[in-house]
């Protein structure tokens, strides 16, 4: 399943660059450079899973935007990042009373904030550490995998592999996107390394559910 975030950042390569990062996460993103074009985009979208939002914005401030999404039915309980160059604590703990899930000050490592957003949505939308397709379990908290009952002995990079395979479950992704999760952006290495991760998952795992997409790269599907 792919989660929908909506970015609301007025720096044009800033919001270029988180947007980037977030779809190559596996994530489907609605960007927006102003306040009111961003309040727009909460009321047309009731699926939106997670919003990243600056505070200094023309028009309609982040922290009006905060507001009004904790006002909205559909929104009230989903996640809110504040992505903002304003680092003083009176407006940290203004915006985590106004119910802000997380405050990130600027500069920041997009790989991090990749990770926040990750967490956040496991929290949100499973409401639990696990996750589970067919006879496979993760646990986020202990990362530990269990498929058909019996714990699966996994590295970390087969654990991040399968953990975004399954949260994305019967989308295909590529080499890239895969590489992206598992190793870093900062990695510039072969992406055929991913292959051979997936290779070994494959005989680890006795449930057969990832699948190679010719030309593409990998999903899973046929667990459930």
């Amino acid at each position: 399943m792919s989660y929908t975030i909506l970015v609301v950042e007025d720096d044009k390569n800033i919001n270029e660059v988180v947007t980037e990062y977030m779809k190559d996460a596996g994530y489907v993103v609605i960007s927006s450079e102003d306040g009111e074009a961003a309040q727009k985009a909460i009321q047309a979208n009731p699926n939106i899973d997670l919003f990243v939002l600056d505070i200094m914005l023309p028009g309609i401030s982040g922290l009006e935007l905060l507001h009004c999404i904790r006002e909205t039915e559909e929104h009230r309980n989903k996640p809110v990042i504040i992505l903002t160059a304003i680092g003083d604590e009176a407006t940290q703990l203004f915006s985590f009373d106004e119910m802000a899930d997380d405050y990130v000050t600027k500069p920041f490592s997009p790989r991090i904030l990749v990770k926040r957003v990750q967490s956040l949505i496991r929290r949100s939308v499973h409401e639990s550490p696990t996750l589970q397709y067919g006879d496979l379990l993760m646990n986020f908290d202990s990362y530990e995998v269990f498929d058909f009952g019996k714990r699966v002995k996994l590295t970390l990079r087969e654990f991040e592999l399968l953990s975004v395979l399954m949260t994305n479950a019967g989308k295909v992704l590529s080499r890239q996107q895969l590489l992206n999760h598992a190793w870093g952006y900062n990695y510039f290495g072969d992406e055929r390394i991913v292959d051979v991760h997936v290779k070994n998952l494959r005989k680890k795992l006795k449930s057969n559910v990832i699948t190679t997409v010719k030309g593409v790269g990998y999903k899973l599907e046929g667990g459930i």
